[in-house]
């Protein structure tokens, strides 16, 4: 069995080779020869350098590319990754290796063995096959296990992997070059015929143009052995080489007007069902029949390219053009009927391309060549075509990257939206439910277990600061909606976030969105049950310790501004990736960071949160700019009462009372005492008050309700 070998960029050759992204080519070279052993030379396929031929013992043990030569789907982190992968010469996939990646969670995070493991899982299965990350293989498809953590990253790489070996794998022949699924053929309508000029004609495509000058021609040499052969004078640079036309015939409106109706009809009754026949003109000093051209030959200078596939045409499939009837149609110095014949099942209402091959000659047996396309596409009148009929299967393949992701992940993404709805009811009837305190706790605690264990463990949508800083380096550096679709909770949760930023401040997403910070909630909740005593931090130091977190966040922005990765690295310093992302399963130096964190915050709430978190940081630069105030607030509050401030649990209510919305969560403690009148004192003073029969005012030793807002 013979073995072809794919990888991209910059090949490994046996001699020398430059260096793939920050990887060495060695890499490369080692999953060769791991893959096919005793392999002992390497060089390039003639026609598409991109593919190597392996060679072993003098004989052809298959072939070679990397991914990045031939598809740049961008991952996760917004970069494409570059893959070796091996078919042989059956089609079959014999490795697949991951050689460069800039995935966050790979770089530092899940072990690069685990990718391997699941790249590896490829191995056998044929080129053209249909894989699917996740769910149960079929008759139509194989499905392969998935990375937990890594879930966007393995279907690029499943997508990657798949869509290269297809089309390298259709290049060499060891599979059919099928493409996207192809639309039914269409049906030319014959039966309407309306007079028209070659002005007509042109002006609405039925006729497409291409001129060609020297100096275009002589500039695409540049660079390959034949530049400077029969190169133009610079003041002859500008005029034609050849002014090419070409025309699709079997339509009676085109082909009756160019040819007459003698002509025509004799056309029509020469072709057989599923024949179609092209005119081509053209006037000029390079030919596009050629010199060459010898009875029972082809035709090597004019091809019919349509979904990838080449049509040439032999002797038999030209007919001399020497009679045109159409009104206004200029003189050509040459002219020719070419037939596509019926095994090519050509479609007349899906575009193709006569491309056009100009040669030059760089020694006695060597010469390069150049294609220049004239891309044709049939008016919409001339042609009906059949709805297709597609599986949903077929559909989806057909979609981009993250089309397919958002379908795959619908049930995360109903479930994620049902819990925003729920949490914006909070928000809009908190008056009403923080009225009733025991159910308020309930339905937040219950909430925080939903955000914990759904968004955070099983759904990973914990938000992070590295998705801040790329959403700031694709403004810089070119912006694409693909890289932050790719991932459909992050994205579904972002948008969110962006909105109650801007009309609550961050204090929502602290208190109710983020699963690490639900977990230390949890956590500290059950600290109290349990009896493990509270510490709080004194307010001058406390005020002094918000400032660690903003710097956190500068020094971050700033590196990221010169290495993205760098920066995601020292964004490790959030310990959401081990503590949510993988489930605590990392090696130790992390899980004892993330485990401290934690146990810190049993004695003090939220430690991480208030102090450290660049998240956080960064949600609150845009808190001032927040359209509501809806915690509401007394006069007396602060002076002479300060009972919230000291129930704060985050310490976001100053000593004068005021709510700083910067260090806020939200969690609506306030909002409990506020409208509890057994709890709040200017609220107890009034209660008393109407008992008694008298106000505060009277007596001096009570504190007298004044509400605010």
């Amino acid at each position: 069995m013979c073995l072809c070998v794919i990888f991209g960029s910059a090949f490994v050759s046996t001699t020398s080779a430059a260096p793939v992204g920050e990887y060495e080519p060695i890499a490369a070279r080692q999953v060769i020869e791991a893959a096919v052993p005793g392999v002992t030379e390497i060089k390039p396929r003639e026609g598409n350098r991109a593919i190597q031929e392996l060679y072993g013992d003098g004989e052809l043990k298959g072939y070679a590319y990397q991914s990045l030569d031939f598809l740049q789907t961008p991952a996760y982190s917004g970069k494409p990754l570059n893959i070796v992968v091996v078919l042989d010469t059956e089609g079959h996939i014999i490795k697949s290796h991951v050689i460069e990646h800039h995935e966050p969670i790979l770089l530092v995070g899940i072990p690069e063995s685990k990718l391997h493991d699941f790249t590896d899982q490829y191995i056998g299965l044929k080129a053209d096959q249909r894989v699917t990350v996740g769910g149960t293989s079929t008759e139509t498809r194989v499905a392969v296990d998935g990375l937990s953590g890594a879930t966007v990253t393995v279907m690029v790489v499943n997508e990657v992997i798949m869509k290269t070996a297809h089309r390298v794998g259709a290049e060499l022949g060891l599979v059919k070059n099928t493409g996207k699924t192809r639309p039914p053929i269409a049906e030319v309508q014959t039966d309407g015929f309306e007079p028209a000029s070659w002005q007509t004609l042109t002006g609405e495509g039925s006729i497409r143009h291409m001129m060609l000058t020297r100096g275009q021609v002589d500039d695409a040499f540049k660079g390959t052995p034949a530049e400077g052969v029969d190169a133009a004078a610079p003041e002859a640079r500008d005029e034609p080489l050849i002014d090419l036309y070409a025309a699709y015939l079997n339509v009676p409106t085109i082909g009756r007007n160019l040819l007459g109706d003698k002509q025509y009809q004799w056309l029509m009754s020469e072709l057989k069902d599923g024949e179609h026949a092209m005119a081509v003109v053209a006037n000029g000093d390079y030919s596009f029949k050629g010199s060459g051209y010898v009875r029972g030959g082809i035709f090597d200078r004019v091809q019919i390219r349509q979904f990838g596939d080449t049509f040439n045409f032999r002797d038999l499939d030209y007919y001399r053009l020497s009679d045109v009837y159409a009104e206004g149609m200029p003189a050509f110095g040459e002219m020719a009927i070419f037939i596509v014949r019926q095994q090519y099942n050509f479609d007349p209402g899906t575009e193709w391309s006569l491309e056009l091959t100009v040669k030059r000659q760089t020694g006695p047996l060597d010469s390069e060549f150049q294609v220049f396309p004239l891309s044709y596409q049939l008016p919409d009148q001339y042609f009906t075509r059949a709805e297709p009929v597609l599986t949903e299967e077929d559909m989806l393949a057909d979609q981009p990257m993250w089309v397919q992701v958002w379908y795959q992940k619908d049930f995360q993404i109903v479930v994620l939206c049902i819990g925003l709805g729920v949490l914006l009811f909070i928000l809009f009837f908190q008056d009403w439910l923080v009225q009733k305190p025991k159910m308020m706790r309930w339905i937040r605690h219950g909430f925080l277990v939903y955000t914990l264990v759904f968004i955070g463990w099983y759904a990973l949508g914990q938000l992070s600061i590295v998705n801040v800083l790329t959403f700031v380096n694709s403004l810089i550096k070119g912006f694409t909606w693909e890289t932050f679709l790719i991932d459909p909770m992050l994205f579904v949760l972002w948008a969110v976030v962006a909105g109650i930023v801007l009309l609550w401040g961050r204090a929502v997403f602290c208190g109710w969105l983020c699963p690490f910070g639900a977990l230390q909630e949890l956590l500290n909740e059950i600290a109290r049950k349990l009896k493990i005593p509270q510490y709080t931090v004194p307010f001058s130091w406390h005020e002094r310790l918000w400032a660690i977190k903003y710097i956190v966040l500068l020094v971050l922005f700033g590196v990221s501004l010169e290495s993205m990765a760098t920066a995601e690295r020292l964004a490790e310093v959030e310990p959401f990736k081990t503590s949510i992302t993988l489930h605590f399963d990392r090696s130790w130096p992390f899980v004892s960071y993330a485990v401290l964190l934690l146990v810190v915050n049993l004695f003090t709430r939220k430690v991480y949160c208030r102090y450290i978190c660049p998240l956080g940081a960064a949600l609150a630069l845009p808190t001032k700019l927040r359209v509501f105030d809806w915690l509401k607030r007394r006069k007396e509050c602060g002076n002479p009462c300060r009972l919230c401030d000291h129930e704060c649990e985050v310490q976001a209510i100053h000593p004068d009372g005021h709510i700083n919305y910067m260090e806020c969560h939200y969690c609506l403690d306030c909002q409990m005492t506020y409208f509890d009148d057994h709890k709040c004192p200017p609220l107890i003073v009034k209660r008393r008050g109407k008992r008694r029969g008298h106000n505060a005012p009277g007596h001096p030793e009570e504190i007298p309700v004044t509400q605010v807002n």
